[in-house]
Formats: structure tokens, sequence, C-alpha cells
């Protein structure tokens, strides 16, 4: 079958690649979709991979999110190494799946972001956002013999949006209901949460980050324990106390009252955050497993809060599912269960519904590549900010 034509196929094969905040590595998924009646569509997961990054490259990305550090030859350079190890993520996924390249009708790679700017600033007299996302598609896109969709954000920030989040356009697509109003939350490196309201219409979901997920208890478990990049299974905070002050003082992060829409990320919760929270706790005499504790505590108050100040009074909730690394903290999930369900909101895993938390973004990026691919807008303009619905992503071939 000629790709042209499997492209607009009715049952096509796609893969979806994502590299997230957290720079843990590469998930490769590859999806089996079906266009349905009336535009509707149903999506099944074949295969999932993740790939580790190598160390030294994730200690090179790492560098590349300081800007004094991040210079062009290093960019350059970044750039189209991730393009490499992005094919051979693809292809090994496809081969898992027990398919061909010739099978898959498109690749789409959200990228490694790198620096998200989506405040405006004016520069000599125009109003400038910008976003940075690496993995050079065209490189994807030759070594696989795949067309590929990557740098989904900027069409939708050059249509006045923030560019992100876009995940909430799949989550609409994919876990709509009639009867209840879900709450899907992510908790990667930054957290986000998408409304959909029981039996909504596209133009009523609504989304925004809550702050910050992972990123920051990851990056004081790497710089107060030796060895360690995350809080596995949430062992360190179990044996930690919440400290009160601390807590309080990080809750006065202006970020957490900005009005919606709002996006954020490792430009304001990155390695200058830990520093001076780590700072403050050496201040107050707080103890490693105790400053860990706060901060994943920190993390579920966010959402909380971001429900509480944002979405309660618009829409009360049934159910909270929950995805992205943070779901597999036990510890996180106990407190994020103490914290909603006195609100109404059941709390459930992806996994607890027959879904993967793994694989849940790699999924929405395939499914945004498709709907590209096909020239059908794939933002949310009521979600991102944007003036009008556009076509994310370019395309390479």
């Amino acid at each position: 079958m000629k790709r042209e034509t499997l492209n607009m196929h009715a049952n096509r094969y796609v893969v979806g690649l994502m590299s997230g905040t957290s720079v843990d590595g590469i998930d490769a998924a590859v999806v089996h979709i079906t266009d349905g009646a009336e535009g509707n569509i149903s999506v099944q997961l074949i295969a999932f991979e993740n790939t580790p990054y190598p160390a030294a490259v994730r200690q090179e990305i790492f560098a590349l999110f300081d800007p004094l550090r991040a210079t062009v030859n290093k960019l350059g350079s970044m750039n189209v190494l991730l393009g490499e190890l992005y094919a051979e993520a693809a292809l090994s996924v496809i081969k898992a799946a027990g398919l061909t390249p010739a099978d898959i009708a498109v690749i789409g790679s959200h990228g490694q972001t790198i620096y998200h700017a989506p405040e405006t600033e004016t520069l000599h007299g125009y109003d400038i956002h910008y976003t940075v996302q690496i993995g050079e598609g065209l490189v994807i896109a030759a070594r696989a013999g795949i067309p590929c969709v990557t740098d989904f954000r900027p069409a939708d920030m050059a249509a006045g949006g923030q560019g992100a989040p876009l995940v909430p356009f799949t989550e609409f697509l994919l876990y709509r209901e009639d009867r209840r109003t879900l709450l899907l939350q992510n908790i990667g490196g930054i957290g986000n949460m998408t409304v959909i309201p029981a039996g909504c219409m596209q133009e009523q979901v609504f989304a925004f980050d809550t702050g910050p997920g992972n990123m920051i208890i990851d990056g004081i478990v790497e710089r107060l324990f030796s060895g360690l990049t995350m809080d596995i299974g949430g062992e360190i905070a179990r044996r930690g106390m919440v400290h009160a002050g601390m807590l309080e003082l990080l809750k006065q992060n202006p970020y957490y009252s900005q009005p919606l829409p709002k996006s954020t990320g490792r430009e304001l919760f990155g390695s200058s955050y830990i520093d001076w929270l780590l700072d403050e706790a050496g201040k107050q005499g707080v103890k490693p497993e105790d400053v860990v504790a706060t901060v994943t505590l920190l993390t579920v108050w966010s959402i909380g809060d971001a429900y509480r100040r944002y979405v309660r009074d618009r829409q009360q909730a049934d159910a909270m599912i929950v995805g992205g690394g943070g779901s597999y903290n036990p510890v996180l999930i106990g407190f994020l269960r103490q914290e909603m369900e006195p609100m109404g909101v059941q709390v459930m895993t992806q996994e607890q519904i027959g879904q993967s938390s793994d694989a849940k973004e790699a999924v929405a990026f395939a499914l945004l590549a498709d709907y590209a691919i096909r020239r059908q807008p794939n933002n949310l303009p009521n979600v991102t900010g944007a003036g009008r619905p556009v076509i994310m992503g370019k395309i390479s071939y």
C-alpha cells in the first residue's frame, strides 16, 4: 500500500514519541487509529517502550536548560543527536509491535523542551513569546523512512496562545463521558489538569498547568541523596515529615494565583528555584527526608488549590484520573486522595481504568500528528488562549 493512501485510510498505525521535562528518557508508542461515525475515532495501544537517555546525554540536555550554557553549537548538535535517538526509539517500538516502517502512516514527536516562554514581551516594537523544542524531525523522517511531525507548540503561539498544554485536545477525544465530569491530572515534571465536563463540547474543555509535578521532588532528591534521580516509590517522603513552615513559604509562589490561561516549566521551577529552596531549608534546619516529604505535599496542594481556585465553582468534578510518573508514587497518590476525596472527587490512576500512565503522552502525540498529517486543527484555543483553531506541527518527509 502506498503511504499516501495509508495516511488517509480509516485504519492506520501511528507512532508517538515523548520526552518530558524530567528528561528520564524517550517514551515511544505504536497506536492503531480507527475512524468512526460523526468524526469519532478509537485509539488502541499496540506497543510501548521507554528508552532511558545515556547518562552523558542526559547531563548535556540539563546543561542546555541554562541559557548561559546553551550555546548555538551545543543546541544544534543536540538537536541532531536527539533526532537520531528518537528515530532509533521509533524503529524499535515498530519492531516490538510486529510491524515494519512501511506500515506506519506518520510519527509524532514532542521533542525535548529546552525553553518555554509563554508570556509576551515587547521586542523592537513587536509582542514576542516563544518556545524551543529540539529533536530534528528531518533526521527522524530520514532514518525511519516515515513522515514525522514535530515542533507542535509554535503554531498555537503564533495565533496568540501559550503553546501549552497540548494534551487536552486528545484527552477530550479519548476520555469524555456523558454522565461524569472528569479531571485528567498529569504529574510529569510539571503538573497539568484538564477539565472535561460531562457530555461537553470541545469548546467547554479547559486546562492549565497546576505547577510543579515531579520536577522539584526529583531535583531535591538528586541534590541531597547521592546516586538517586527520583524518589522511587515515595520511600524517602515516607520516612520524612512535612515541615509546615517550609510548606507555607513554598505556597506563596505567585504562579499558583496567576489567572488562566497559564503554563509553566523549568524556567520557573528548575535549578534556580531548587537552589533557593535548599537555601531556605538550610536556614530552617529542615532534614533532607522532610524536604522531600514537604515538596511532595506541595505538588499535591498545588493540584487541590488549582481545583478549588479555578474549577470547583464552575464545574464540580466526579473523578480525577492521574497519569505520568507521579502516579507511581504511592505516597503522592495517598496525599492526593486525602486532598481531593473530601471534596467529592474520586482519585484513580490510568492503570485503574485499564490505561497506561507511561504511554499516555506518547499516545497523545501520535494522535496530534495524525490530525496534523490529515490537515485538521488540533489545538484547543480556549485552553491555550489562541485566537483560533490551528494545525499544530511541522511536517518532515
